[in-house]
């Protein structure tokens, strides 16, 4: 009983040492979601311009995000995560300072779109700097054997803050206006460079051989292919579903996205030593065919309380996929490119939800708002066909290998 007690106090300890590494994402992906379900709505109705136009410039963040993500992964593994964690902190705050410049101009419809464009660029490059740097951090803290744990943790930090960020920023839009966002995000911006300041810099061998970030992103591409469809419907969920409520004229767009983030939260903790258990793989794929169930729900829904039952189901579904797939991702490559190997994989989800803004934009302003849920539907499914693929030759090369 005594050792019992001993080995919960550790792992406590682990648990409370990583959550403190991986607040940053949370962070960092909060003020990201502060404005995800605000800036659809504020650039088609306030703005005047068209779904698919909203849906290009929100994704235009994915494009610095892109860029960046690979340098921050050099960064880690050379330098140690602190350095990319500070920077990322900045590049939100001048984020924060943007979109209230768009908010003060949002009576000049041309000049405020200019001005939010540069906004999303600029978050995007926080986005890239911060995306993969915390857990490294966080793993190098608590060393290897809590890969998966650390992936897990920062994956409820990043989708958690994501969907805990969407409805608090409409309600603030609602009563204050998209300024107030703007200067939530500077004071959530400047508070994480402090806490950053504070914290003890860590960094592996930076002197071990490694592979370059193109090799590396071509090793984990599968998983993160995989990632990328099966994001989707998250990206549907978060920055459509109040368009969706207002086009069907029904109320509190906002619960819908907190039952999606609170059954994400539920099955991260519930389901939390699933995949030590039965593999990544296997729980990529139940979770994924969840998921396809959910947003099959979401779109043959007729009623705002059967909706939410699709969306609690797709966020159960979701809960698990990003660890899932990402503990197989980093071990696919050599330990001394770790860093390079979360920002690769963590790049599909930034290509998940750049993809999310023009693809369903397009699929709503050529079909119809009504066949969203479908699209994302048949691109989850997808996903969910293309794990299996993975997992049956994943399986053939461990035969070969015995």
């Amino acid at each position: 009983m005594r050792a019992e007690t001993v080995a919960d106090t550790s792992l406590s300890r682990v648990g409370g040492t990583i959550a403190s590494y991986v607040a940053f994402t949370f962070l960092g992906y909060f003020t990201i979601g502060l404005a995800l379900g605000v800036l659809p709505v504020f650039i088609h109705q306030q703005l005047g311009y068209n779904t698919m136009i909203a849906g290009i410039v929100i994704s235009l963040q994915y494009v610095t995000t892109f860029l960046f993500r690979g340098y921050a992964g050099n960064i880690v593994d050379k330098k140690g995560p602190k350095p990319a964690v500070i920077l990322g902190m900045v590049g939100f705050a001048i984020s924060g300072i943007l979109l209230f410049v768009v908010y003060v101009l949002r009576d000049h419809a041309t000049l405020s779109l200019i001005i939010l464009i540069i906004t999303r660029l600029v978050t995007g490059f926080g986005e890239g700097l911060i995306g993969a740097s915390p857990v490294n951090w966080a793993i190098m803290a608590v060393g290897d054997k809590y890969t998966g744990k650390s992936i897990s943790y920062n994956g409820i930090a990043s989708y958690g803050a994501l969907a805990a960020g969407a409805p608090i920023g409409i309600l603030m839009h609602n009563s204050y206006g998209i300024g107030s966002i703007g200067i939530l995000i500077v004071v959530i911006g400047v508070a994480g460079f402090i806490y950053a300041k504070s914290k003890t810099a860590l960094k592996g061998d930076g002197n071990s051989p490694r592979e370059s970030f193109l090799k590396v992103l071509k090793t984990v591409s599968s998983y993160g292919i995989c990632l990328t469809l099966s994001g989707l419907g998250f990206g549907t969920i978060s920055t459509f579903i109040t368009l969706y409520y207002a086009y069907l004229h029904w109320q509190n767009a906002v619960l819908c996205l907190s039952v999606f983030s609170s059954m994400f939260i539920v099955g991260r903790i519930l389901f939390a030593n699933s995949i030590d258990k039965y593999g990544g793989m296997k729980v990529a794929i139940y979770c994924i065919g969840l998921e396809t169930i959910g947003l099959l729900i979401l779109w043959l829904a007729h009623m705002p309380h059967i909706a939410l039952i699709g969306a609690g189901v797709t966020g159960l579904g979701f809960s698990l996929v990003f660890p899932a797939l990402g503990v197989e991702a980093v071990k696919a490559v050599p330990s001394s490119n770790k860093g390079a190997a979360l920002g690769g994989y963590g790049l599909f989800l930034d290509i998940s939800l750049g993809l999310t803004g023009p693809l369903v934009g397009a699929v709503a302003s050529h079909f119809g708002i009504m066949h969203i849920f479908l699209f994302s539907m048949l691109m989850v499914f997808t996903g969910f066909v293309l794990a299996l693929i993975i997992n049956t030759r994943k399986k053939q090369i461990e035969l070969v290998s015995a």
